[in-house]
C-alpha cells in the first residue's frame, strides 16, 4: 500500500484543542449563562464547520455516494445548531439594558447594530447557501437522510 500523501497542515486539531481550553479554563469560573459575545463566537465556528463540511460533501458526493450522503447529513445538522445558536443570541439579554429582543427584530431586518448585526449578516448569508444545498424536507426531518449501502 502507498504511503499516504503530504496534505498542507491541517488545523482542526488546533482549532477542536482551542474549544476544549476555552471550556475548561473558562466556563468553571465564568458566569452561569453564555454571553451574547460567547453564542456570536459559537456561531461563527460552527458556520465555519459548515463551510468545511459542504466542501467536503460536495467534493466527495460524485466519488463516494454513501460517504457524500453522510456529510451531507453532518452539514445540515450543523446548519440545524447554528440556527439554534442564532435563536439563542436573540433571545438573549443586551448588555447594559438586559433588554430582550424580538425575535422578529433580525427578520424585520432591524439591526441592533454593530457589531451585533455582524451575526445576523453571517446567518443570512449561509442561509442562502443552505436553501442552494438542502430542501425543507431535510431541514424538518428527525432523520438525516439516506443511507446507502
Amino acid at each position: 500500500m502507498p504511503a499516504p500523501t503530504p496534505v498542507a497542515q491541517d488545523f482542526v486539531p488546533y482549532a477542536t484543542a482551542a474549544i476544549d481550553f476555552h471550556r475548561a479554563l473558562n466556563l468553571p469560573t465564568g458566569p452561569l449563562v453564555a454571553s451574547r459575545a460567547e453564542l456570536d463566537s459559537l456561531h461563527e465556528h460552527l458556520v465555519a464547520l459548515h463551510g468545511l463540511l459542504d466542501t467536503h460533501a460536495q467534493r466527495t458526493s460524485p466519488l463516494l455516494p454513501t460517504e457524500g450522503d453522510h456529510l451531507k447529513a453532518a452539514r445540515t445538522r450543523l446548519w440545524q445548531a447554528a440556527d439554534h445558536l442564532h435563536a439563542a443570541y436573540h433571545a438573549s439579554p443586551r448588555p447594559g439594558s438586559g433588554e430582550v429582543p424580538s425575535p422578529h427584530a433580525c427578520r424585520a431586518r432591524l439591526p441592533e447594530g454593530a457589531p451585533e448585526l455582524s451575526i445576523c449578516r453571517r446567518h443570512q448569508e449561509t442561509a442562502q447557501l443552505v436553501r442552494r444545498r438542502t430542501t425543507p424536507a431535510d431541514l424538518h426531518t428527525p432523520f438525516t437522510g439516506l443511507v446507502r449501502r
